[in-house]
């Protein structure tokens, strides 16, 4: 295994150099991906690749094209640099990077799994964005047939590249809060395995959250309406899949 970080930035510019900190500080090389970020960020993120040319590449993106876009730029230059695998952390600081050994050993031992994070949440949690969550957990067990995946939503996972990288390549994944979802399902139909690993989550109390309720909700439930349709098609595999397991 070869793994780096990559991390999508959309202006925050005041968390993310604590974040590519820590990731380095776990021995990481960090893809931070510059989605169409205002000046202030962008030159925080032009410092930090300056001060660790070795150990950071800045990917930047002329406008923005939302998480999903960002992160599909970030493993596809991932891959092109050499890695097998890509750790997705969040820029925000809501992810504690204490856990990021706990990912790679499980990714270590089973290195043609996804590695999906389990949120354990504290207090701070928007109690709107806690319980919409459910929703979402309830249509991809019902689209996978399985309750494989725990959380589809957590932004902190590992990714082994070359089977991500083909998907991304060969189907028009959506560009925004509807990524996390629909790559695990589509990789999951594909036939890879999906292990959760429970890390702690903690919302900022100044931190910037870009999911546009109205907007976000919309693609995501379209998303999933599509997903449901993909999943009649690959009904009978599905079924044989869960006979044979």
């Amino acid at each position: 295994m070869k793994t780096c970080a990559v991390i999508p930035v959309y202006d925050h510019g005041e968390a993310v150099g604590a974040v590519a900190t820590a990731v380095r500080n776990h021995g990481l090389p960090c893809v931070l991906v510059d989605d169409g970020s205002g000046p202030q960020c962008a030159a925080v993120l032009d410092g930090l690749a300056a001060a660790d040319p070795e150990g950071i590449q800045l990917v930047r993106l002329p406008q923005n094209q939302g998480k999903g876009g960002a992160m599909m730029a970030g493993l596809r230059a991932a891959k092109e640099r050499g890695f097998t695998h890509a750790l997705q952390i969040d820029a925000d600081g809501q992810h504690d990077t204490g856990d990021i050994p706990r990912f790679l050993a499980l990714a270590e031992q089973n290195p043609d799994a996804l590695v999906c994070g389990t949120p354990i949440y504290d207090a701070s949690v928007p109690k709107g964005r806690l319980y919409g969550r459910y929703l979402t957990h309830v249509w991809v067990w019902i689209n996978t047939l399985s309750l494989a995946i725990r959380d589809s939503m957590c932004g902190f996972r590992v990714y082994p590249l070359a089977p991500t990288v083909a998907l991304i390549d060969s189907v028009k994944l959506g560009k925004r809060m509807d990524f996390d979802v629909e790559v695990l399902v589509r990789l999951f139909w594909r036939g890879m395995r999906i292990l959760n690993q429970s890390t702690r989550v903690h919302y900022p109390a100044d931190g910037i959250s870009h999911f546009d309720v109205l907007r976000d909700n919309v693609r995501i439930s379209r998303m999933h309406a599509q997903l449901f349709c993909g999943m009649l098609l690959r009904l009978p595999l599905l079924l044989w899949r869960k006979v044979a397991s």
